[in-house]
């Protein structure tokens, strides 16, 4: 998300209890076996930001908010290696015991690649085979059966590592058959724009059964006016550019759209998104059956607080208000 995934004061804080990536796959304990991916869409899977101080706990999140899936976020690279925002190396499944929980109680996770800070893996790998091989060690880390890749900023405008990622996701799909695959990406209440539209017409030049573009229906920079018309109004656009690309109907093309907006007062400030805006947005998406719902991110939800907008929606609500609004989609 355009928000960082890891905040300046997750930073300070961590610093003095977080083992270097080199470390981690030797000195962080490995948990048992995962319970088996459920491997069934998620209809509602907000962003947790992996990276706050103390880590967020799922199950805790899940029970409170009445929730059943999560996109984590976010993985980036150490060099050529896979990391969580370059503190934990995904190898050693960190936070597979919680990620057990959630599957257990019926529900399922996605790790999110990429977001607003640190690089993306297909920037900082010089080879297609090479960062297959880091996406398919996270796959294989936390039997994952739904993988995310969250491109913006400089990223969603790099012709090189778009071509690279493509290539090796393609590659990704057949070392894992099943395996789904969404893209997120940032939107204007008009649609993805050229950079976007080629992000995934990239994806399905090199061959790659994307299941899912999701949109950041959020920061949009085009001054006050309702985020919740807004988010619909950019899902209605995103959904006639799909139906285009790939030929659909409008229903199959429906299901291949994901909106996420970012709950209370968004980074460009003057763009607000209220509870009143998430109803909406569940309305709209429950009349057409979206392929899924999202925000960013549960954790501010949880807080309820005015301050840093990292923590703070700033918005007058109760606690995981928001996550409770959105669990009302079922598909």
């Amino acid at each position: 998300m355009r928000l960082r995934s890891l905040t300046v004061a997750a930073i300070a804080l961590m610093g003095a209890f977080v083992a270097p990536v080199a470390a981690t796959a030797a000195s962080a304990p490995q948990s048992a076996a995962l319970p088996q991916a459920a491997g069934s869409p998620i209809p509602v899977a907000p962003y947790v930001d992996m990276g706050e101080w103390p880590t967020p706990v799922l199950s805790t999140m899940a029970k409170s908010g009445n929730l059943k899936g999560f996109t984590l976020g976010f993985v980036t690279s150490a060099g050529c290696k896979a990391s969580w925002f370059n503190a934990y190396d995904p190898r050693a499944a960190w936070q597979s015991d919680e990620i057990a929980k959630i599957r257990s109680a019926g529900g399922d996770v996605k790790v999110s690649f990429g977001g607003a800070s640190g690089i993306e893996l297909a920037q900082a790998c010089s080879s297609v085979s090479s960062l297959a091989a880091e996406y398919n060690a996270v796959i294989k880390a936390y039997g994952l059966k739904y993988v995310d890749f969250d491109i913006e900023g400089a990223a969603v405008a790099d012709p090189t590592s778009i071509t690279r990622r493509s290539q090796a996701l393609a590659q990704v799909q057949s070392a894992n058959p099943g395996i789904k695959i969404s893209l997120t990406l940032p939107v204007l209440p008009s649609g993805l724009d050229t950079n976007g539209l080629n992000v995934v017409k990239a994806a399905k030049s090199a061959g790659v059964n994307l299941d899912m573009v999701n949109i950041m229906a959020m920061d949009y920079y085009m001054g006050s006016a309702n985020q919740g018309d807004r988010a619909v109004s950019a899902a209605k656009a995103t959904q006639a550019q799909l139906k285009s690309l790939y030929g659909l109907s409008d229903a199959a093309a429906w299901k291949k759209v994901g909106v996420t907006p970012m709950l209370g007062v968004n980074d460009s400030q003057n763009e607000i998104f209220y509870p009143a805006d998430a109803t909406k947005v569940v309305n709209f998406a429950k009349s057409v059956h979206l392929g899924m719902l999202a925000f960013w991110e549960v954790g501010r939800d949880a807080n309820a607080c005015t301050g840093a907008l990292y923590r703070c929606t700033n918005v007058p609500q109760s606690p995981y208000q928001f996550s409770k609004i959105f669990a009302g989609y079922t598909g």
